[in-house]
């Protein structure tokens, strides 16, 4: 019996850093998931072998983490009809923007929901991943509602504590 899961692909080591920002928030939603390093361009066979062999295992949903030419997110999305989201790698000589471009720039047909470029893109990937799970999981979208109102109530509490910094007034 498979068990749900969401696949993080990125395509160097290097990328990991970021990535651990998507694991965490997948990890604290208590959502499964498994992490390679595969290339579009160095190891496009492999990468195909892992989509096939993670889809038929369970997985859900497929994060992918590339920066300069970006492609693997587009090359995984040509191998599943699974959600793909696509984390462009804040790196190289344009900082990350022609990442962003290739990875968000894909043909009609072959669809990458794509992030913001680096840190808060990878955080935002994981609770993306997560809200796709929640649609037909309502304990994930319970944990994912108290995740939010925990993240307003330290906002409150962050201006309450400016507020009495600064003796703010009505």
């Amino acid at each position: 019996m498979s068990k749900d899961f969401v696949a993080v692909l990125m395509g160097s080591d290097s990328d990991l850093p970021l990535v651990e920002r998507t694991l965490k928030v997948l990890s604290a939603l208590g959502i499964a998931h498994e992490v390679r390093v595969t290339s579009a361009h160095r190891t496009p066979d492999d990468a195909a072998a892992y989509v096939a062999d993670a889809e038929a295992r369970g997985c859900k949903v497929f994060i992918c983490a590339a920066g300069l030419a970006a492609h693997l997110a587009g090359a995984v999305a040509a191998r599943t009809i699974r959600p793909v989201i696509g984390i462009p790698v804040d790196g190289g000589p344009l900082s990350g923007v022609d990442a962003l471009y290739s990875t968000v720039m894909m043909p009609g047909g072959i669809p990458v929901a794509t992030v913001a470029v680096g840190k808060a893109g990878a955080t935002n990937a994981g609770y993306l991943a997560a809200q796709v799970l929640a649609v037909s999981d309502p304990a994930l979208g319970q944990r994912l509602r108290e995740d939010r109102a925990a993240a307003a109530r330290a906002v409150q509490e962050k201006n309450a504590a400016v507020q009495g910094r600064l003796g703010a007034h009505d």
